[in-house]
């Protein structure tokens, strides 16, 4: 490593503390002793591990590895506190021990740095649980201090700007994102043990198709087109229900060009399955054991609290369609409506907004909106939406203006989307011609997925299918108000 350049603080743009951690940095590369220069160190413990199996370890050698959280130096002797990735530990540092040049060199140290130590472990007289030097080594000089200690990070905007330090000085951050992990961990799980097939489909494609999302759009040069971000995985996962396969299921990022708050990122992370010879009674059933099976592993209980309100994840869920609830809280009657203008008269008495044009099954899910959604604290699974709003589900037999597709709601919000897939091809191209339509009327540039239609063509058995979003499930199982709380890196404004 070269001479680190000097500069005064105020010409850098630094703090007095980083301009005093650039110097030490600078002297230590003078002496020879390059803190970046370590490429690897052997650790036999982590914090954790020493801490659960102390009365096994006790008395014995151990090497461990991670950033100094603090530092207290009393003449002789110093005690420190180490932050590895499974926890914290005490460092007992004594100069006799680690020698009179070593013992100076630990003293010079800063708060952030990172560390190896080798020691023992033991208990002091206080009964904490350390771990007493022999030997320290710095792996890695922290140019910019910690927040200050006692209140950490708490800044929201630069928490997420910088997660990184949000992650070193406030723990239960750390354990959001590990729970976040088991969640994703316990999903395939469930899903691998019902027969599922994990697949994965292109993130680009070639089209704007009719959905409701509005896409992000590029440019690949190779072939001289424009290309989207996907908005969903539906449409390549049924094309391989089409194909033969039964069971199938993605994780995937999805991406909508749409606006930001504390329910939305343009980048998310969904997870949409489809079962053959099943239908959204089947997917129903399947969602609320899976629901309660990860909601026991992450959380011990099928029973959480959210916000304040307990929730109770336990099947069964009650099932409502959306005409009757709608019914019950405002008194408004779907099939009493004549037709798309008297159903707009009757939102409109009501004092809820719809479009000069909205058809009867819009305006059924305005007053949806309007008087029901917010009261779904509990889990509850929603059925039978119309078909102007359920372009890709089933006609219900003996109703056609209604679909098998169901929706379900918790805590006042809706965590998932799905339905008996529509499998009509002549039907099916019929909704996705009015739907873009639509969309062209809005300015974009929708088309129909012709191939899509060829796949239904050739034939897509009777099929269930399902799309939720992980980030909201998470949310729930961490209470976390917010997406960005269970987002590693969410989407942030750059700054000025």
């Amino acid at each position: 490593m070269q001479d680190i350049p000097s500069q005064s603080t105020e010409a850098a743009g630094i703090s007095e503390q980083e301009g005093i951690r650039r110097q030490k940095l600078a002297e230590l590369v003078r002496a020879g002793r390059d803190p970046y220069a370590v490429t690897r160190y052997d650790r036999t413990h982590n914090a954790a591990d020493i801490v659960e199996r102390f009365e096994e370890l006790e008395g014995q050698p151990a090497s461990i590895a991670g950033r100094l959280l603090s530092k207290r130096v009393m003449g002789k002797a110093a005690f420190a506190h180490l932050l590895d990735g499974a926890g914290q530990i005490q460092l007992y540092v004594r100069r006799d021990d680690v020698g009179a040049e070593a013992y100076d060199a630990f003293k010079s140290l800063d708060i952030g740095d990172i560390v190896g130590v080798r020691g023992r472990v033991f208990r002091t007289q206080k009964g904490e649980i350390s771990v007493h030097a022999a030997g320290v080594t710095l792996l890695s000089k922290a140019l910019k201090p910690l927040p200050e200690k006692f209140h950490g990070l708490r800044d929201v905007d630069l928490r997420y700007r910088q997660r990184y330090v949000d992650l070193i000085v406030n723990p239960e951050v750390r354990e959001i994102f590990r729970k976040r992990s088991l969640v994703l961990q316990t999903l395939r799980a469930f899903l691998d043990a019902r027969g599922f097939l994990e697949v994965d489909t292109p993130v680009l494609h070639t089209l704007e198709i009719g959905a409701a999302a509005r896409p992000f759009k590029t440019r690949h040069n190779a072939l001289g087109i424009d290309m989207y971000l996907r908005i969903e995985t539906e449409l390549y996962l049924k094309r391989l229900i089409a194909g033969g396969f039964e069971k199938v299921y993605e994780v995937g990022r999805i991406f909508r060009n749409e606006g930001m708050d504390s329910q939305h990122n343009p980048e998310f992370t969904m997870l949409e399955l489809y079962q053959a010879y099943a239908d959204y009674n089947d997917i129903m059933a399947l969602v609320e054991e899976m629901y309660e099976h990860v909601t026991r592993t992450v959380c011990g209980s099928a029973d959480i609290v959210y916000q304040g309100q307990t929730i109770h994840m336990a099947a069964p869920w009650p099932r409502i369609t959306m005409a009757d609830a709608v019914r019950q809280h405002c008194g408004a009657d779907f099939f009493a409506w004549g037709g798309d203008a008297q159903a707009r008269e009757a939102v409109k008495a009501l004092h809820v907004h719809c479009e000069a044009n909205a058809t009867r099954g819009e305006c059924l899910e305005a007053l949806f909106e309007a008087f029901v959604e917010d009261k779904l604290v509990q889990p509850t699974f929603i059925t039978d939406y119309p078909v102007e709003i359920s372009p890709l589900a089933k006609r219900k037999p003996g109703q056609p203006e209604i679909t098998e597709r169901f929706e379900f709601f918790i805590c006042g919000g809706e965590k998932g989307n799905a339905f008996s897939e529509l499998n009509d091809p002549i039907d099916q191209r019929r909704r996705f011609e009015a739907q873009v339509a639509a969309r062209r009327a809005q300015g974009a540039n929708a088309e129909v997925d012709e191939d899509y239609l060829t796949a239904l063509e050739y034939g897509l058995p009777p099929t269930g299918g399902l799309g939720f979003g992980i980030d909201r499930l998470v949310m729930l199982l961490t209470d976390s108000p917010s997406i960005r709380d269970v987002l590693l890196f969410p989407t942030m404004k750059p700054r000025d």
